[in-house]
């Protein structure tokens, strides 16, 4: 299976970074997603086929519903997830970096696995650093920051670890 991911990856990268897959992705991806999701019992995600991905389980900034966002994250080797609200080149910032800013507390699965984690803004002096690592798995990825005309906000996820017999952090 590796060897065929390589191959979709391969294949599927350079449309990434055209102005037809910015336009049309943003409103076919969810619901396609979406369908995938219902069909397979969670068990399959397109955008899992082409980079490592994970559903962000927030709560809205301003009504405080449950909110679920199927993102790319790029792993940092120590347990932890890196997000980047690209939100595909556009010129706002997605609405779940807004809903992590407010509520940094939230949950991420992946590979169907639940796991709490906290979310913190990375700051000006590791976002180069940051960029690169991502880059290293999705080269050309910063590309959308460029376009976009925004600084991307990037956040590191850390799982976080419940107190024995209490349900919470």
């Amino acid at each position: 299976m590796p060897f065929v991911l390589h191959v979709v990856r391969s294949a599927i990268a350079p449309l990434t970074h055209t102005r037809l897959f910015r336009l049309v992705a943003p409103r076919a991806m969810p619901p396609i997603e979406r369908l995938l999701k219902r069909l397979s019992r969670g068990r399959v995600q397109l955008s899992g086929m082409l980079v490592p991905s994970l559903v962000l389980h927030s709560t809205g900034a301003k009504t405080g519903l449950a909110r679920d966002t199927v993102l790319m994250y790029t792993p940092d080797g120590h347990g932890r997830a890196i997000v980047a609200g690209t939100s595909f080149a556009r010129g706002r910032h997605p609405a779940w970096t807004y809903n992590l800013l407010a509520h940094p507390d939230a949950a991420i699965s992946v590979r169907g696995r639940l796991l709490p984690v906290r979310a913190t803004l990375i700051d000006d002096a590791d976002r180069d650093e940051t960029w690169r690592r991502i880059e290293r798995q999705w080269p050309g990825y910063r590309d959308y920051e460029r376009e976009s005309g925004r600084v991307v906000r990037l956040f590191l996820l850390r799982p976080v670890r419940e107190r024995p017999g209490t349900g919470k952090a």
